[in-house]
């Protein structure tokens, strides 16, 4: 089975420019795309996020989510290092719709009720398929999470930490190695 397709920048704006002018549930959706993509998060953590996880008792995004066993793969408690795009995106989401700060969960159907993950991932997969994308699956945004802070130069030792892999060889699968990567590599000697 092929890997979920790795999104660039440019591609993930063209998807964010689909759910704005195409979808009823914008708001919720480009927040759901943008943190996989911006945190590196799976599908099913995005899933079972609580309200309370992601906003303080003062209404301000935490700096960090902390996911409990039960809410991530492998059944290890872990941290999600919100970025600053993430921030924005959630803020963005939150003003929104005032009520979201008395939900349980972040994220809701359109009937109210919490997203179960592969409810989730058709919705995602759906997404990028509205928007052209072929090969592009809820795992897309944490690939290109990966893909990106690998081709920065980041440590895939941090890489790991940051996406809660207990092995970097796991880390290392998620990246994406193209020609353009190659070639700008060997430049470099």
């Amino acid at each position: 089975m092929p890997q979920a397709k790795v999104l660039d920048e440019k591609e993930l704006k063209k998807v964010i420019q689909h759910i704005d002018a195409f979808d009823r549930h914008s708001e919720r959706n480009r927040a759901i795309i943008l943190l996989t993509y911006y945190c590196g998060m799976r599908v099913s953590e995005v899933a079972s996020l609580k309200t309370s996880q992601v906003v303080n008792a003062v209404g301000s995004i935490n700096d960090i989510i902390y996911l409990s066993s039960s809410q991530t793969k492998g059944s290890q408690s872990r941290r999600v290092f919100v970025s600053t795009k993430a921030k924005l995106a959630l803020k963005r989401y939150l003003s929104h719709k005032k009520s979201i700060l008395s939900q349980e969960f972040l994220f809701q159907t359109q009937k109210s009720g919490s997203f179960n993950t592969n409810a989730l991932t058709q919705l995602v997969r759906r997404l990028y398929q509205c928007a052209g994308f072929v090969g592009a699956t809820s795992h897309s945004g944490r690939r290109s999470f990966i893909t990106k802070l690998a081709t920065s130069g980041v440590s895939v030792r941090v890489i790991a930490a940051a996406v809660g892999h207990s092995s970097i060889a796991t880390t290392q699968r998620y990246i994406d190695i193209n020609d353009n990567l190659v070639s700008s590599a060997v430049e470099l000697v």
